[in-house]
């Protein structure tokens, strides 16, 4: 079997040479980096199975490092170990914020490095399997992220429910109650004009999921659902979908994977949905129609005219979350709001916000 590839970046030299040595004997291919820039270059050269990483370095610290990692598809999955003389719960949980898997204080025990080590390279493959869309596939992912988490009795009742065409599958205006996974036939989603024309707002082809925006938003239906022919819906109650993003991040991640078929722009909007505070998403939004818009602008201080319920729509939360965000922002001197036109002050300080 070929050696798993640990890459291992920390600048304190003894320490780095003793960990590679620990790592050599259990079997490990080990790659190694001085600081966070060299390290982030290592990564993407070897694309190893498993980093291990200080927090504290020169050039670009931890943060920096998970951080450029999480924005490259190939390398925002692979499991990450900080690895750190700090113990304040502070630097545990914006380690685990930006999305570490463990964390481990210097002076560490051998055995403890090992055995993370040998648990997350577990863990992530199982996570890492390419699951079939399909009953048997989203069958075989529930059972193995049984085995690996502490999620026990997710999605009991399995057998697909039969829709006739025309049935309705949810209204407008109900509480999502569940997730939806269409495994034959179509559906399409549509709303009413006041005049009673109807409007196909998106439809559902065999083997999607469908059902978990307003679950993630926690909102109401804005729209009807119905089969457009003889259909067959799997339906995974609101609760365990909520468990699994909840409980186990890593877990979540990878059913977020499988919810967008592996679509990397879509699965990274469906984790900020998931993850995300208001506050980052929020500044995130801004920041995205800054990019998007903010060339067509002469001046330096860009600004937009947006109505506080689009950018509601496009932060995934309630209009009075996104009016008390923009009002802390103002307070803070990162945006300026005039009526509906809202003018970024301070890009770098929504940068940091996470």
């Amino acid at each position: 079997m070929e050696a798993k590839k640990i890459l291992l970046i920390e600048d304190d030299e003894v320490l780095r040479e003793n960990t590679q040595e620990i790592l050599e004997l259990a079997r490990y291919e080990v790659f190694t980096a001085e600081n966070g820039k060299e390290g982030v270059a290592k990564a993407h050269e070897v694309l190893p199975d498993l980093i291990i990483c200080d927090i504290m370095m020169p050039v670009l610290d931890g943060y920096g490092v998970i951080h450029l990692l999480n924005k490259d598809p190939h390398t925002s999955g692979i499991p990450f170990i900080f690895l750190s003389a700090k113990s304040e719960k502070s630097d545990v949980r914006k380690g685990m914020a930006l999305g570490a898997d463990d964390y481990l204080t210097k002076p560490f025990e051998e055995t403890d490095l090992l055995a993370a080590i040998e648990g997350r390279l577990k863990r992530s493959e199982i996570l890492r399997q390419d699951y079939d869309t399909s009953i048997e596939g989203l069958d075989l992912f529930i059972e193995n992220i049984q085995e690996i988490s502490g999620l026990k009795n997710l999605y009991k009742d399995r057998k697909p429910r039969s829709f006739k065409k025309k049935e309705t599958v949810y209204y407008e205006g109900d509480r999502a109650h569940h997730l939806f996974f269409l495994s034959k036939g179509k559906v399409r989603c549509y709303k009413i004009h006041e005049d009673g024309k109807e409007y196909t707002t998106s439809s559902v082809n065999e083997v999607e999921f469908f059902g978990h925006l307003p679950i993630m938003e926690d909102r109401p239906y804005q729209d009807f659902s119905e089969a457009m022919e003889e259909s067959e819906i799997c339906r995974i109650p609101r609760d365990d979908f909520e468990e699994i993003l909840r409980k186990d991040r890593e877990v979540g991640n990878a059913f977020i994977k499988l919810l967008t078929n592996n679509l990397y722009e879509k699965e990274r909007k469906l984790l900020s949905l998931a993850y995300d505070t208001v506050r980052k998403r929020t500044a995130d939004a801004l920041l995205e129609l800054k990019e998007r818009f903010g060339k067509e602008q002469e001046t330096d201080e860009f600004g937009i005219e947006i109505s506080r319920n689009d950018l509601a729509s496009m932060v995934g939360t309630a209009t009075e979350s996104v009016i008390r965000t923009l009002g802390d922002f103002k307070e803070e001197g990162l945006v300026k709001v005039e009526g509906k036109r809202i003018h970024i002050l301070d890009e770098s300080g929504l940068k940091s916000i996470w």
